[in-house]
């Protein structure tokens, strides 16, 4: 039945999920791209020739080829076509436009956009939401500058990543014909996990607590999970728009600002930044990058030099624990590094994830058979982060005692929200069809209880917050 109604209201953003995945994950490809090579190239029956699957990865990627060779073989007159993430800069002194490519070593000084090509593709590459991928042509030729003659690279020709439309209230509508049991299951696999894999209900709600930051902005996590959980590879791999630091270094530079390069962080450029292994990332200045954290985790708001700026980001900490560990009645906290055993800056963390409920993986918990688009689901879920319907449905809804501690109130809210929107996108103050039972049970409940543990661990560092009880959220009928 499921199968069935994700062919008829999802059309186009399905696919056939099953052990090719496996070739994307050897040539360590990730998942966003995965299903657009699968979308692209599947027949309509959504089989696919694994041989001919490969031939195209490796052509579009440049798998096993220099970026060297591809600039002699454009200046040999040859032009080259492959999938890339491509940014655009207008010189507004000129009106000439270039380009960069991240993942490739050229800069904006070395290309050019003809202004016939720019016509043509400027819609795609200015409005499109997020990142520029998409399948570029290059090749070269001199331009007049000034008095000088200078050889550029050219961009031919641009093919947007994205093979269908993106429509928020489609998906909405889309939603309302699948019952709440259906969708947990779509919603898992959508990210890659098989919902037959799992013995309960609240195991497959553990995982999808991962996707809160996906949707709601600023919405700050901890997570304490065994190793072989999945938490890296969800953070990793499934979105396009987050990041994962794991080990190294983390400076305040690289986080919000780099007054050298006069350039923006990690915070300014993604929907969340997770740090994984976190018992594994140096901080050189533990004060520093400890003070712009609480500020910005506090209001979006961060100050590096005499750059003022805000952002949108959330901030996760994903971490390992020992099983004798695995006890929220305990301080667990005493495992994170100096920089997190601040009181005040873990109050400004919005909930707290018991990764222990969850499975390590296993085969069967893969996903094979249709499930939704993993780029789609990844880019609706980035687009519902602007959708205000759910914060006014927990607005309307949510009571709470008068003297409720503010930080316990806006986190319960604000998780609470991130809740509708995977859950429930399709509810509307408007429409009158919020389900208070369920949102009780399926959002607000467990809005309240990933903030109460917090708040014990919080009682467990500092005795000042046993003074300050987490407030009473009730059902406002």
């Amino acid at each position: 039945m499921k199968e069935e109604k994700l062919k008829q209201y999802f059309k186009n953003m399905v696919v056939k999920k099953s052990n090719i995945q496996e070739i994307f994950a050897a040539m360590s490809i990730p998942s966003f791209i995965r299903d657009w090579f699968i979308n692209r190239y599947s027949n309509e029956s959504n089989e696919i020739n694994v041989n001919f699957l490969k031939s195209k990865i490796n052509e579009l990627m440049l798998k096993d080829v220099s970026f060297e060779s591809v600039i002699d073989k454009i200046m040999s007159g040859q032009k080259v076509k492959f999938l890339a993430k491509i940014n655009i800069h207008i010189d507004l002194r000129t009106s000439n436009v270039s380009f960069t490519l991240p993942d490739y070593p050229i800069d904006a000084k070395q290309t050019l956009i003809p202004k016939y090509i720019w016509d043509k593709v400027k819609n795609d590459l200015l409005f499109s939401d997020g990142d520029n991928w998409g399948i570029i042509t290059l090749g070269y030729q001199a331009v007049q500058e000034g008095k000088n003659t200078v050889n550029k690279v050219t961009l031919e020709d641009y093919r947007a990543f994205v093979p269908y439309n993106v429509d928020l209230t489609y998906f909405k509508e889309a939603r309302s014909y699948f019952t709440t049991e259906e969708w947990i299951n779509v919603v898992l696999e959508a990210i890659d996990y098989n919902s037959l894999g799992y013995d309960s209900e609240e195991t497959k709600l553990m995982v999808i607590t991962r996707l809160l930051p996906f949707v709601e902005k600023r919405l700050n996590l901890i997570e304490l999970a065994p190793k072989g959980t999945g938490k890296s590879y969800l953070f990793s791999q499934i979105s396009k728009y987050g990041w994962l630091s794991t080990g190294g270094v983390m400076t305040r530079a690289k986080l919000f600002y780099d007054m050298k390069l006069k350039q923006e962080g990690l915070i300014a450029n993604y929907d969340y930044v997770a740090l994984d292994e976190i018992s594994t990332i140096k901080f050189p200045d533990e004060n520093e990058i400890q003070g712009a954290l609480k500020g910005y985790m506090e209001n979006g708001k961060y100050t590096v030099g005499v750059k003022a700026s805000s952002a949108t980001s959330g901030v996760v900490i994903l971490g390992n624990i020992d099983y004798e560990n695995m006890n929220i009645e305990a301080p667990m906290f005493n495992t994170l590094p100096n920089i997190f055993k601040d009181s005040a800056l873990v109050d400004r963390f919005h909930g707290f994830i018991e990764g222990w409920k969850m499975p390590r993986m296993r085969e069967n918990l893969k996903m094979c058979g249709l499930a939704l688009n993993t780029e789609y689901f990844s880019t609706i879920m980035h687009n519902l982060r602007d959708d205000m319907e759910a914060s006014a449905i927990v607005d309307k809804y949510v009571g709470y005692n008068s003297d409720a501690d503010t930080r316990d109130v806006v986190a319960v809210k604000r998780i609470a929200t991130a809740y509708i929107k995977l859950l429930f996108p399709h509810w509307s103050l408007s429409k009158n069809n919020v389900n208070l039972e369920e949102f009780e049970q399926y959002c607000l409940n467990r809005a309240i209880n990933m903030r109460g543990i917090i708040k014990k661990q919080l009682i467990m560092m500092d005795v000042e917050y046993s003074h300050s009880p987490q407030a009473k959220f009730f059902i406002k009928n």
